[in-house]
């Protein structure tokens, strides 16, 4: 699967389970942790598991490097090498405001990479 069908269907995935506020942003020309972060938010902790969760089984055999937040369901990070995909619930994302934080980062249109 190449990177840009990943991105595609992470941000389908996402968008199919009501999360809200999807960016995906370019930073491989700003960091070489990963070369796209997607961000999403939760409505609540519960949800913000289950958008994870169902990220995770959407990409069947990819399996992420890393996992993170799945205690607390805060901030719920799965680290897929290229791609990092970071699930806040609301005041988490509001506190750490990461799309500020990589503001330097290419914004790709969500509508866009969803093919709409």
């Amino acid at each position: 699967m190449t990177i840009d069908e990943k991105i595609k269907l992470i941000a389908k995935t996402l968008d199919e389970k009501k999360a809200e506020n999807i960016q995906i942003i370019r930073v491989n020309d700003l960091t070489v942790i990963a070369d796209y972060f997607i961000i999403a938010t939760g409505n609540s902790t519960t949800q913000a598991r289950s958008l994870a969760d169902y990220v995770e089984f959407k990409l069947g055999e990819i399996k992420p490097h890393h996992t993170e937040g799945y205690d607390t369901k805060e901030w719920i990070v799965l680290d897929y090498g290229d791609i990092i995909v970071h699930v806040f619930n609301k005041d988490t994302r509001e506190f750490y405001k990461l799309e500020r934080l990589w503001s330097d980062g290419e914004i790709l249109d969500l509508n866009t990479v969803l093919g709409g």
